[in-house]
C-alpha cells in the first residue's frame, strides 16, 4: 500500500493518507479533494496523484496558482518513487510504502496489563468535554464523506489523534494486520503496535485492554512491576518505541475480522507524578475511544443498511422494500406458493452485436446493461420484483410477497413501457441502443416465490409453470412477429378488467401447439391504447373475426377479413402464410391449432 504523508512546519501540521490502487486523488481545497488545512498556498484543485504500479504520477493542474517543486526544481509533472518528495508552499509531501503486517519482534511483558470495564468508565468525567464533543461531532462526516474504506480509516485515525491529546500514535488494527496508522510527529519511524495487546483486546477479553508502565522515577504504583519482568521491557514493549502506555479498544461491527482502535503515547507530565493521576488521564482517553468505537460501529451499521437497501432498490419495488424492512422480513422471504404473473423479456440482436464486437466486448456490455436497466426500471415502477438476469434477458414477477389484485395489469403496463422505450431508443441513431428491440412474454398462474436456492446461496426468485410459459411466449414473439405475447389467463383477465381499457388492449392472435407440448395454447397480443396505437378497436375486432373463421376451417372468409387489416400489421402474417401455403383450404386433419415443429 502506498501512503502520502503531508508535513507542515509545525509538528501538529501532519497527516497520512493511503493512495487508492486505482483512479486518482486531487490535492486542494475544493469539495472532494484532499485538503491540507494549514497550507495557505494550496489552490482549490492544485495537483493530481495517480498510482501506477509501485510509482505515482504527479501532475500540477492548470488552475493551480502556486508552483510544485520536485527535487529542487519547479515541475508540471513528475513520477514519484517510494521515498520521493514534492513541495507545495511550505508543506512537504512524501511517498511511503506501508506494510499491513504487525511487527515481528517479540512482545516483552508489560509492567501492567489491565482490562478496562464499562462500569469503571461510567463514573469518569471529561475535564475537557467541549473539545471532545466537538471531535465526536465530526465522526458522522468522517464516515459519510470518505471516498472508500481506506480513506475512512485514515480519517478515523486523524480523529483519534485530535481527541486524545496525550496520544503519540494511533492505528486501526486486526489480529493479523495494521489497516492504517499515523503518528503525531513525522520522521520518528514506523509505528508497530503490539500483537499481544491486540490479541488480548480483540480475541481474549473482547473489551479494552490497557498496557501501562510508570515513567522513570515514578514514586508509586498501584500495581508494582513483576519481579520476573525484564528491566528493559517497558521501553521495548510497543516495539521500537518509548511509550509509557498503549491500549486497544474493539470496534463494534456485525461481521468480518475483529477490528480495534489502537492508541499509544507518553505521559505529558514530568517523571515522578503519582500514577493514580495518570490513570485518571488514561481513563478519560479510554472512555473517549470507547465512545468513538460505539458511535462508529452504530454509524457503520446504518451505512451498511443503507447500502443494502440501495442494492435492494434495484430488485424490489417500494412496497416490497417496506415489508422486507419490517419485523416480518424473515417470514416474508420464506418460499411459498402464490398466484403470480411473470414477465420474461429478451433483447433482440444482442448475439450479433457480441459476435461483431469480438475483442472489444466492453461497449457491448454497456449496451446490454442499458437495456437491462430499462427493463428493471419498468418492472419496479409498476410494483414488480426483479427475479433474475439471464444474459441479455430479465425476469420479473408480481403477486409476492403480498397478493396483488392488479398484478396482470401492472405486468402488462411494465411490458408496454419496456417496448415503448426500447423502440424509441432503437430508432435514435445516436443512442447506445440503436438497432435493438425486445420480445416479451407474460403468463399467470400458481408458482413458488421467495428465497429459493441452496444452503450456500439464496436469491429471491420465482419457480413454476408460469415462468416456463412466459419464456416460451417470449420465444414465440419471433414466429408471430409481435413484441408482446400473453397467455390465455392473463389475456382474459385484462379484457375483463374495467380499469385496463383506457391503458391497454388485447387481441387473440393464434392457437398453437408449440414444439415439445401436446396441448394447444391460445396466445394473445398486448397492444397500447390511444390515438398512436398501431391498430384501432375496429381492426382488432376484424382480426378476431378472421381468427374465428380460421379456427373453424373457413379459410376463404378468414383470408378476406385479413385483407382488411392495415398492411403494416405483422401480427396477421402467420395466418396469411398458412392459408396461402394450403391454397386457402385447411388440411383434412385440421383441428384449429397450428403445429409449431421447431422452437423459435
Amino acid at each position: 500500500m502506498l501512503i502520502l504523508v503531508a508535513q507542515g512546519t509545525e509538528p501538529t501540521e501532519h497527516w497520512r493518507r493511503p493512495l487508492p490502487p486505482q483512479g486518482s486523488v486531487i490535492l486542494g481545497r475544493a469539495s472532494g479533494a484532499w485538503p491540507v488545512p494549514w497550507e495557505p498556498f494550496l489552490s482549490r484543485r492544485h495537483a493530481e496523484l495517480q498510482v501506477q504500479g509501485s510509482a505515482v504520477c504527479l501532475r500540477r493542474l492548470p488552475q493551480a496558482r502556486n508552483p510544485v517543486f520536485h527535487r529542487g526544481a519547479e515541475v508540471e509533472e513528475a513520477v514519484l518513487e517510494v521515498g520521493d518528495s514534492f513541495v507545495i508552499g511550505r508543506t512537504l509531501f512524501t511517498l511511503e510504502a506501508d506494510s499491513e503486517k504487525p511487527g515481528e519482534a517479540a512482545d516483552p511483558l508489560p509492567v501492567q496489563s489491565r482490562t478496562i470495564t464499562v462500569q469503571e468508565l461510567e463514573a469518569v468525567p471529561f475535564r475537557d468535554a467541549p473539545r471532545r464533543l466537538d471531535v465526536l461531532r465530526r465522526l458522522p462526516e468522517v464516515i459519510r464523506s470518505a471516498a472508500d474504506e481506506r480513506e475512512g480509516l485514515a480519517r478515523l485515525v486523524d480523529l483519534l489523534l485530535a481527541g486524545i491529546r496525550s496520544a503519540e500514535a494511533a492505528a486501526i488494527v486486526t489480529t493479523e494486520a495494521v489497516l492504517f496508522w499515523d503518528r503525531r510527529r513525522s520522521g520518528e519511524g514506523r509505528f508497530l503496535p503490539s500483537r499481544r495487546l491486540i490479541r488480548q483486546a480483540l480475541r481474549e477479553q473482547r473489551q479494552t485492554v490497557l498496557h501501562l508502565w510508570p515513567p522513570a522515577g515514578s514514586a508509586s504504583s498501584s500495581s508494582p512491576p513483576s519481579p520476573s519482568a525484564p528491566a528493559a521491557s517497558a521501553a521495548a514493549y510497543t516495539l521500537h518505541e518509548s511509550f509509557d502506555w498503549a491500549f486497544c479498544t474493539p470496534l463494534r461491527q456485525e461481521s468480518g475480522p475483529e477490528r480495534g482502535l489502537y492508541v499509544a503515547g507518553r505521559f505529558a507530565t514530568a517523571a515522578g507524578t503519582p500514577l493514580p493521576w495518570h490513570e485518571q488521564q488514561l481513563h478519560e482517553d479510554i472512555k473517549f475511544a470507547e465512545l468513538v468505537a460505539d458511535i462508529y460501529g452504530a454509524l457503520r451499521q446504518v451505512q451498511q443498511l443503507q447500502e443494502r437497501q440501495g442494492l435492494f432498490r434495484r430488485f424490489f419495488s417500494p412496497a416490497v422494500l417496506e415489508l422486507l424492512g419490517s419485523r416480518a422480513a424473515g417470514e416474508a422471504l420464506e418460499p411459498r406458493e402464490a398466484d403470480v404473473t411473470v414477465l420474461f423479456c429478451d433483447l433482440r440482436g444482442f448475439s450479433r452485436t457480441v459476435e461483431a464486437a469480438e475483442g472489444n466486448l466492453l461497449p457491448a456490455l454497456q449496451r446490454v446493461s442499458a437495456a437491462l436497466g430499462i427493463m428493471t426500471q419498468a418492472i419496479l415502477r409498476h410494483g414488480g420484483v426483479v427475479a433474475d438476469f439471464l444474459g441479455d434477458a430479465a425476469l420479473g414477477f408480481w403477486g409476492w410477497p403480498t397478493p396483488q389484485p392488479a398484478r396482470m395489469r401492472d405486468a402488462a403496463l411494465a411490458a408496454l413501457d419496456i417496448h415503448g422505450e426500447l423502440t424509441a431508443k432503437s430508432q435514435d441513431e445516436g443512442h447506445i441502443l440503436h438497432g435493438f428491440c425486445a420480445g416479451i412474454g407474460i403468463a399467470s398462474g400458481r408458482a413458488v416465490a421467495g428465497g429459493i436456492g441452496t444452503a450456500e446461496q439464496v436469491k429471491v426468485t420465482v419457480f413454476g409453470p408460469p415462468v416456463n410459459l412466459a419464456a416460451r411466449l417470449q420465444d414465440l414473439t419471433r414466429l408471430l412477429r409481435v413484441p408482446i405475447l400473453l397467455d390465455e389467463a392473463t389475456a382474459t383477465a385484462l379484457r375483463q378488467g374495467s380499469e385496463s381499457g383506457s391503458l391497454l388492449r388485447v387481441r387473440r392472435l393464434a392457437r398453437l401447439i408449440p414444439a415439445g407440448l401436446t396441448r394447444p395454447l391460445t396466445v394473445a397480443e398486448l397492444l397500447p391504447a390511444g390515438p398512436l396505437a398501431p391498430l384501432s378497436d375496429s381492426d382488432i375486432t376484424t382480426y378476431e373475426q378472421a381468427l374465428d373463421a380460421f379456427l373453424a376451417g373457413h379459410w376463404d372468409e378468414a383470408y378476406r377479413l385479413l385483407h382488411r387489416i392495415p398492411p403494416d400489421d405483422r401480427g396477421k402474417d402467420l395466418l396469411m402464410e398458412i392459408i396461402l401455403q394450403h391454397n386457402r383450404k385447411p388440411p383434412a386433419s385440421w383441428s384449429g391449432a397450428i403445429p409449431i415443429l421447431h422452437k423459435s
